[in-house]
């Protein structure tokens, strides 16, 4: 059955892959992908979105097997025509994107990038200057916007070095989501990318000196008005590892920001992750040779 891993792999990952009889296309080579559509089976799909003309392309393809949960990168209106069975990982990277988060609220609030280009550059005494602004994860009140896997993890992680934790979910709350927002130190979001969960979150309506961390989807956010909020000393800080447009074009304001901690949308990308989703990924395609039903369809 051919298969193909669209992701920017590592060497070792590519042999990794290679001894299952997976071929791997690096997200940035599109030539290549257009090539080699119309033979795969089984598409292998981590952020590039996958669009209705891949499917139309991919004339013998059976499956598109999600590398992570959400599924709004892949035009799954238009596979379920063409009759391709769209599956997700739920739970396998839910660990790695908790510690992720976890990380990103620590460095805002030690400031940690700052505190790093201060000893590199040599402005040692200089990094002494924000100390008005350093503060603590313990006796803050944090917010968790959505709770499923992710933010169950994070809750007890947090809980553990004495925070206090709210928390809001369609189907489970324990305070209101205005709420919530008002009341927060930190505020963190766990969604999908929905219509309805489109820039649900307004950060000028956050606590004054308030963080925001995002390590689900940039589209949750109006990315203007977390500007305004940043530069006008709303928030003390952000730290994101999503953006609305991935990458963000260059300039983009996010990225001038002093207060803001950013990464390349690789929360979830761990070796124990990857162990995880390569595992249940060569399992679907176990089960779609066999004819058996697969895991997590969506």
């Amino acid at each position: 059955m051919k298969v193909l891993f669209r992701f920017d792999a590592s060497e070792a990952l590519r042999r990794k892959v290679a001894a299952f009889g997976v071929e791997v296309c690096p997200e940035s080579d599109d030539a290549a992908y257009q090539r080699l559509l119309p033979e795969i089976e089984v598409l292998w799909h981590v952020l590039k979105p996958v669009t209705a003309e891949h499917i139309a392309a991919a004339k013998k393809l059976r499956l598109i097997q999600k590398i992570g949960t959400g599924v709004n990168t892949i035009d799954v209106d238009a596979a379920k025509k063409r009759g391709i069975a769209v599956c997700n990982l739920p739970g396998t990277n839910s660990r790695a994107v908790a510690e992720m988060t976890l990380l990103l609220m620590l460095a805002c609030l030690r400031r940690l990038p700052e505190l790093n280009d201060s000893v590199k550059t040599q402005s040692w005494a200089g990094a002494w200057k924000l100390q008005d602004r350093f503060g603590e994860l313990g006796g803050r009140t944090v917010g968790l916007v959505g709770y499923g896997a992710v933010a169950k993890i994070l809750s007890a992680m947090l809980e553990a070095m004495g925070a206090k934790v709210l928390y809001w979910s369609r189907s489970r709350k324990s305070a209101e989501l205005g709420t919530l927002v008002e009341m927060s130190d930190i505020v963190s979001l766990h969604l999908p990318l929905t219509p309805q969960t489109a820039e649900i979150l307004d950060p000028r309506k956050m606590k004054t000196g308030a963080i925001l961390i995002n390590t689900a989807r940039g589209g949750l956010v109006n990315e203007d008005f977390l500007v305004e909020a940043l530069k006008s000393g709303r928030l003390a800080a952000a730290g994101l590892d999503v953006f609305a447009e991935e990458p963000p074009r260059p300039g983009h304001p996010l990225l001038s920001l002093p207060n803001v901690v950013c990464a390349p949308h690789l929360a979830w990308l761990t070796q124990e992750t990857l162990e995880r989703s390569l595992s249940a990924a060569l399992e679907n395609v176990r089960r779609l040779g066999a004819g058996d039903k697969l895991l997590n369809q969506v």
